[in-house]
């Protein structure tokens, strides 16, 4: 892929997403066009995640990308997702942008859907993270100097406790087995604030924790 290959990518405001846009600007074979990010209507707050917009705004500034939103409603169905993101990703596609990077680890299913849908508006899916040992990648994370909090965990498989924890050595630490350090499976989710692609740390503080849907354990970040 040669330098000058326009990508978009696809960025939910944590630790794979900041581990992924790293690994691009390291190779440096991609000019990153734009972030793009889906706010749930209503909440006004990154999908699934649970952060505020204000704070993902705050974000995209200090790592220096335009930032692009898709705003989906709450319970949206796989159709409208589509069709929004790829009214987005048409638009990009008449700019000369061919490809959207994406976090995944190691989840094929997941891989494979977002090529489909790639390869349907005649672009490529890259994957600048699959198949990194998820340990591995949690302690360079770490090593490298970024800071995130856990915004939400799944309660099904882990503790309430670990929402709005720092996301560290300690934190590795206290996982359960069969846990996956990145939360690859859906575990816990994050929000990176500094590091060493950011020009300042996003100032944050931990705020009020609530339980969603009878599972999903929320920290807000204020």
């Amino acid at each position: 892929m040669n330098k000058n290959n326009k990508t978009i990518l696809a960025w939910s405001g944590g630790k794979d997403s900041a581990m992924a846009l790293y690994e691009l600007k390291r190779v440096n074979t991609n000019s990153i066009a734009a972030l793009l990010t889906t706010v749930t209507e209503g909440y006004n707050r990154i999908s699934m995640h649970g952060v505020r917009r204000r704070l993902l705004l705050e974000q995209a500034a200090v790592l220096g990308y335009p930032l692009e939103e898709i705003t989906i409603p709450q319970n949206c169905s796989n159709d409208i997702y589509e069709n929004r993101m790829q009214t987005v990703l048409e638009k990009y596609r008449q700019q000369g942008v061919s490809a959207v990077a994406f976090g995944d680890l190691f989840l094929q299913d997941i891989r494979s859907y977002r090529e489909k849908n790639m390869n349907r508006i005649g672009m490529q899916a890259i994957f600048p993270l699959w198949k990194k040992n998820t340990v591995e990648l949690a302690q360079e994370f770490i090593r490298l100097g970024f800071r995130a909090f856990i915004t939400c965990v799944d309660t099904q498989v882990l503790d309430r406790e670990f929402s709005g924890r720092e996301y560290d050595e300690d934190f590795l630490k206290d996982l359960p087995d069969g846990i996956d350090p990145c939360g690859e499976n859906g575990e816990f989710h994050s929000f990176v604030y500094d590091g060493p692609i950011f020009s300042k740390p996003v100032h944050v503080e931990r705020g009020e924790k609530v339980l969603r849907n009878k599972r999903f354990y929320y920290c807000d970040l204020v």
